[in-house]
């Protein structure tokens, strides 16, 4: 009786086998598949934000340098500056966010006084994104909304004087093969070159070609109606490449003008990189 358990248990353990090995490599397909779709999602670079967070215990850093010149007539300016966001997950739908041009280099150029150079601290934000849609049909839009607070900060003629905010809703669509748009919509309250406060409608929208999983061209636009208290409309355009070096790493660069409007910038250049941890 026991030696024909035993051969039993040698019979059931070898048919058993093929499942076994069947079981283990589908697994292991799913942890590739999962790990070769959980890219760095960073909102830079262009104008309008994604829905889509960082995800739990997540930490995102993304930062570069900017370059901007400015005409008014006879007058003109360049601004060099480091946009900056950290993005900090603390659930599946929610992160944290602290956003800032962080230090500003300026130099000013008029006939009559010459170049005049200041620099200082820009203003941050606290903030939060709550992704309030997902789906798992790339098809279907993914929604979220953000909100940013920027109590008075910075430093020189840089400071701001009031605490300002803006709440926006972004969504992402993958609504073609290798094509996605990106569309935000938003209001804010905001403070001007004369330290008044002013109400403004935001929107902004990017459309990317993604001809691979680690390649990014886009082009977007956005704009802001009022610029400034009893101002008109500012609109800005730009392009650009995102480039996935590692699943954690991306490099971008971006080319932008303002068309419409006196505050946004007539050319900039801007260089980034985002890492996730």
């Amino acid at each position: 009786m026991a030696n024909n358990c035993k051969k039993n248990t040698g019979r059931f353990s070898i048919a058993l086998r093929p499942a076994f090995v069947a079981i283990v490599l589908l697994h292991s397909a799913s942890i590739a598949l999962a790990q070769e779709a959980d890219y760095i999602n960073p909102d830079r670079p262009g104008i309008a934000d994604g829905s889509k967070v960082v995800g739990a215990g997540r930490f995102q850093v993304e930062s570069g340098i900017q370059h901007e010149y400015r005409r008014n007539g006879s007058l003109s300016d360049r601004r060099l500056f480091v946009p900056t966001l950290l993005r900090m997950g603390i659930g599946e739908r929610w992160e944290a966010r602290i956003e800032s041009n962080a230090y500003t280099w300026k130099r000013a150029s008029d006939p009559e006084n010459g170049d005049i150079r200041s620099a200082g601290l820009a203003p941050a934000s606290l903030g939060m994104k709550y992704q309030f849609r997902g789906s798992d049909d790339p098809m279907q839009p993914t929604l979220g909304a953000i909100f940013r607070l920027f109590p008075a900060s910075g430093s020189g003629e840089f400071r701001s004087r009031h605490t300002t905010g803006d709440i926006r809703l972004a969504a992402d669509w993958d609504f073609a093969s290798n094509w996605s748009l990106n569309p935000n919509l938003g209001v804010a309250v905001y403070e001007d070159d004369q330290n008044q406060l002013f109400t403004a409608g935001l929107f902004a929208v990017t459309l990317n070609y993604n001809p691979s999983k680690t390649l990014n061209f886009f082009v977007d636009t956005g704009m802001q109606s009022r610029e400034r208290k009893n101002g008109k409309s500012a609109i800005v355009f730009d392009a650009g490449v995102a480039y996935l070096i590692t699943r954690d790493v991306q490099l971008d660069f971006s080319v932008g003008a303002g068309t419409a409007g006196t505050t946004p910038p007539r050319t900039f250049v801007a260089l980034g990189i985002s890492k996730r941890f």
